[in-house]
């Protein structure tokens, strides 16, 4: 069976050395950059930009006017939302103390990594160099400093876990009977009715529903 190919609409500025995977979507007016590396069955939005030699997996999404800098990383079925934004500066300044104008070789790029399935709200911006959990969600116009852990709800400036949530995306609800004061609790999704265990912290998944 023949792949799909990937479309690429005309107003799009898609770089030659940029790689884009089978069944992928660059919509109209996104820039994907040289070396950009973009994985199967992906949508980058309208607007959307992905900077050179960032790495997107399969199945992700970038919403339009997305801003995805350099060294970026996002792992498969990760969501970045409407004008979210990586950075990837620690100390950004357009000039050098003499006052000429900064080059690539004036400064060291560090970037922000999405795991599997994580997702940036709308708005919101990870301030290099963070790492977002897999499964985490970053709610809408949150402002991201320090590293996620998998499975977190944060919402803040800075962001701070409000919640757990689910590979659903749905917040987790204690299980029925739990000791609420016990240093591992059992928390269940109830939209697919998997468990998961928090201890130290951490959130796991211990029991999926097929």
């Amino acid at each position: 069976m023949t792949e799909p190919a990937a479309t690429i609409a005309p107003s799009a500025d898609v770089d030659p050395r940029a790689t884009v995977g089978a069944g992928t979507k660059v919509w109209h007016l996104a820039q994907v950059r040289e070396d950009a590396q973009v994985g199967r069955d992906c949508i980058i939005g309208r607007g959307a930009y992905v900077g050179p030699g960032v790495v997107v997996g399969d199945r992700c999404k970038i919403q339009n006017h997305a801003l995805v800098y350099e060294p970026a990383v996002l792992e498969d079925g990760a969501f970045v939302g409407p004008a979210a934004v990586f950075t990837n500066d620690y100390f950004p300044r357009a000039v050098n103390p003499d006052g000429t104008l900064k080059s690539a070789d004036d400064w060291h790029a560090v970037g922000v990594t999405v795991r599997e399935g994580a997702s940036i709200g709308a708005r919101a911006v990870c301030v290099a160099p963070v790492t977002i959990g897999r499964w985490a969600l970053v709610a809408a116009g949150a402002v991201v400093t320090t590293d996620v852990p998998d499975h977190a709800l944060v919402a803040g400036v800075p962001a701070r876990r409000l919640r757990w949530v689910g590979r659903a995306g749905t917040p987790l609800e204690p299980r029925p009977g739990d000791d609420t004061d016990a240093q591992v609790r059992t928390w269940v999704c109830p939209v697919t009715g998997e468990l998961y265990v928090e201890q130290d912290g951490t959130l796991r998944l211990v029991e999926t529903t097929g």
